[in-house]
């Protein structure tokens, strides 16, 4: 069972995505504990740890380093990238298929869908470059990444800059408090606006095949900006 199959049918976690897309339509910073703060949570959750069937993203990472992705990292990096691409791809053509009969219903899913793979896609490359995904800065850093190009942003306001090549170890005395929280709050209004942008490029997809490729391309061009951050947030380890 794929992730989309998945989500499709957990409605908690629609109902959730629902609600965070109700908060970014408001134009609104996002509460604390809100629906887009679960939302977020939740991505994280899935993306790095799996749920059901749906695999870890260290356990993806191994099955990406077989043969020559062991002896090369970077073989193993762009098996990632292709992977999790053609999935977003295939969740963004399904969504925009039925046109305005099946948007309202499965857009919420496909959001949730986009950023669960994106989200265990950039976990698997910084294991696959030798980082600790039970390491709370990594973590924390996976999550930022998902803003793509403003990342760096995003790590700034928490207090952290670029990574030196080596795997975050004793991050406790650098990190907030509640780093989690911390980061949540900092890409929160981020992620408002590009749930608000995508909401709104996505209604292009209300109309039937044309609608499919749209959100097809879209989700892909998304993705790559997320793979060219997560390269550039974790390099590899020397």
């Amino acid at each position: 069972m794929g992730i989309f199959s998945m989500l499709r049918s957990d409605e908690s976690a629609k109902s959730t995505a629902r609600d965070a897309m109700k908060e970014a339509r408001k134009g609104e910073d996002a509460p604390s504990g809100g629906a887009l703060e679960r939302t977020v949570t939740m991505i994280r959750n899935i993306g790095l740890d799996g749920k059901l069937t749906y695999s870890s993203a260290a356990d993806t990472a191994r099955r990406a380093q077989r043969g020559r992705g062991r002896r090369r990292p970077e073989v193993a990096v762009r098996r990632l990238v292709r992977r999790h691409r053609r999935g977003v791809t295939a969740g963004g053509f399904v969504t925009g298929l039925g046109g305005f009969v099946t948007l309202p219903i499965l857009l919420p899913t496909n959001v949730l869908e986009f950023y669960v793979q994106a989200t265990r896609m950039v976990g698997a490359i910084a294991a696959v470059r030798g980082y600790d995904l039970d390491d709370e800065e990594v973590r924390v850093r996976v999550l930022a990444a998902l803003v793509g190009e403003e990342s760096g942003d995003v790590l700034k306001s928490v207090g952290l800059g670029p990574v030196a090549g080596a795997a975050a170890r004793g991050v406790a005395g650098r990190l907030p408090k509640n780093p989690q929280s911390e980061v949540v709050g900092a890409i929160g209004a981020r992620l408002v606006r590009r749930f608000g942008l995508r909401s709104t490029r996505l209604f292009g997809k209300a109309i039937p095949g044309l609608g499919a490729v749209l959100g097809a391309l879209s989700d892909r061009s998304q993705l790559n900006r997320i793979a060219t951050a997560a390269q550039q947030s974790f390099p590899p380890v020397r």
